[in-house]
């Protein structure tokens, strides 16, 4: 873009571009520019699951099934978790999470008074504890609705940025010692991403 004023430079959409070399990570041999790009939205959900201590006994609810809720799904499953489910207000989305191997899913409204009915569902979905949950929405409704699922001593994780600010049952949560922890983009994950594309995890 110019003006008589500035001149924008967009060096992303140059032919070429120098960039330092300790930010550059050469793509794997059977990783294409396409899956390449992928580790950019990946890395939240690697970011995530990272600040999240998922593993293998880390049963996993995420709360919004857009493209952050499915690669933080995917990105879960590859920290090995054993369960997942995930909620949302579109049948669409959740169809694609199931074929993105969701264990389950769990349609929900946009009502805060269908909350307690919800988690009710949820919880009964997942068949025993929720230890971590990831709002991928970040909305009063979908932050109230972590902090319900979530067990006792287990963690929600805030990624969506919906609301900027927002009113959730914090001292019930509390009371429970459910820890609350955000995510805001990421940092050092390009290395495990690129490995979890290579190895098709």
């Amino acid at each position: 873009c110019t003006n008589t004023k500035t001149v924008y430079f967009l060096p992303g959409f140059a032919l070429k571009i120098v960039h330092p070399a300790n930010l550059c990570f050469k793509l794997p041999e059977n990783v294409s520019l396409e899956e390449g790009a992928m580790c950019e939205p990946l890395s939240v959900g690697v970011h995530g699951c990272r600040r999240a201590s998922v593993g293998a006994e880390t049963n996993i609810l995420i709360v919004g099934a857009g493209p952050i809720g499915l690669v933080t799904m995917l990105s879960a499953r590859a920290f090995g978790a054993p369960r997942i489910i995930i909620a949302d207000v579109d049948e669409q989305c959740l169809s694609m999470a199931k074929k993105l191997g969701a264990d389950d899913t769990v349609l929900v409204s946009t009502k805060a008074e269908d909350i307690e009915e919800e988690v009710t569902r949820i919880q009964n979905s997942m068949g025993g504890k929720i230890n971590v949950t990831f709002d991928c929405a970040g909305f009063e409704k979908t932050m109230s609705t972590a902090l319900k699922a979530t067990c006792p001593g287990g963690k929600v994780c805030l990624i969506g940025m919906g609301h900027n600010e927002m009113t959730v049952p914090l001292t019930p949560a509390a009371a429970r010692e459910v820890d609350v922890v955000g995510v805001f983009r990421y940092k050092n994950t390009w290395p495990l991403c690129l490995e979890f594309l290579r190895t098709g995890k």
